[in-house]
């Protein structure tokens, strides 16, 4: 069996995996990760309790930083903050693709443990089931006006400053995380396990996870951060537009159509800050027929983000159906990518 139809194998028994038994409860790689990121940060980038968090103006983002003299210090010190937000990122991206890789490389006349290898990047790389899990528990929540738990359950998804939410802010901000996390935390892994293997899943995991963890536009963060940010921004390119594709395509689970969905995504996408999440969100806004998009706080401070969709804010029950909507979503890419993988074993084989 050629690797073209061990990896569709290991992906379609990590997806699996995934639907089953969601995220491990312990000894999760992803958070082992996040250690190893954090340990490195506070060596390239130094928590000194002088980070403020107030640059931030909402709309231009900060201000370069100059010396009383009108001299260049400012962007100095900037240029040397990005350099080691350079390094920071290549190294753990890098390491944990080559990481990867090389378990792939390792075994790869033994296509039982090849398969494993695939399995298991897969299942640890994707947060589909577990992001779906936790929409449903906000969909309850919100369905009895328990406004304070849902408050409390949303760090699980979003970075947004719970505090400043109510119940219609709550619902807006659980259908855009679904819709985007579908795209970054499901789709985007089967994407590149499909074109590149447990490495290419690996590397968009890690970049994805740093983006989460950096790629913020505090104070603190916004030079550090811009290669990480960048850098996820490049590997979630193709995953959002197929993610935002297949949402098309499914739309008519939740009484949408492919039409409003596309003329959405067409019309509203480019206006979002950001060139992924704003593609996958306008097309679940025009799916469930809501606008999505609004103020948006954030404990570094407040952006308003352009409307996504023509329609009434979300309400809880529309929760419910961006989660199945974004569940087809997740099992439809699953398909393609094993699809995809067989079709280039066969052509293989016959060569």
């Amino acid at each position: 069996m050629n690797r073209h139809l061990l990896r569709a194998l290991g992906t379609a028994l990590g997806f699996a995996a995934d639907a089953a038994f969601a995220d491990p409860g312990r000894w999760h790689p992803v958070a082992g990760f996040g250690g190893c990121a954090a340990a490195l940060e506070q060596v390239l980038h130094p928590d000194t309790g002088l980070d403020g968090e107030t640059g931030f103006d909402g709309e231009t983002g900060f201000d370069g930083e100059t010396g009383l003299d009108g001299s260049d210090t400012g962007a100095r010190s900037e240029t040397g903050i990005r350099a080691r937000g350079i390094v920071f990122t290549g190294v753990l991206v890098g390491g944990a693709a080559i990481a990867a890789g090389a378990a792939e490389a390792l075994v790869a006349r033994r296509p039982a443990l090849r398969v494993a290898v695939t399995a298991i990047t897969v299942w640890s790389c994707l947060g589909g089931t577990s992001l779906l899990r936790v929409a449903e528990r906000h969909a309850v929540l919100l369905e009895r006006g328990e406004v304070a738990a849902s408050r409390e359950l949303l760090p699980w998804l979003c970075g947004r400053d719970p505090s400043a939410l109510e119940a219609g802010d709550l619902a807006r901000a659980v259908v855009e995380s679904v819709a985007e996390n579908t795209s970054d935390a499901a789709v985007a892994t089967l994407f590149w396990a499909s074109v590149a293997g447990p490495a290419g899943a690996a590397a968009h995991r890690a970049a994805n996870t740093l983006d989460a963890m950096v790629g913020h536009r505090s104070s603190r963060y916004v030079d550090f951060g811009w290669a990480s940010a960048r850098l996820d921004d490049v590997l979630g390119w193709p995953a959002a537009r197929l993610a935002a594709t297949l949402t098309a395509a499914l739309s008519p689970v939740v009484g949408g159509g492919p039409s409003a969905v596309l003329a959405t995504w067409r019309r509203d996408a480019r206006a979002h800050p950001s060139p992924n999440a704003g593609v996958i969100e306008a097309a679940c806004a025009g799916a469930l027929g809501v606008q999505l998009g609004g103020r948006t706080p954030y404990p570094y401070g407040v952006e308003t983000r352009p409307g996504l969709g023509r329609g009434p804010a979300p309400r809880p029950h529309d929760v419910r159906r961006a989660v199945r909507l974004m569940r087809y979503t997740q099992v439809a890419a699953a398909i393609a990518a094993v699809a995809a993988q067989g079709v280039l074993g066969a052509m293989a084989a016959r060569d």
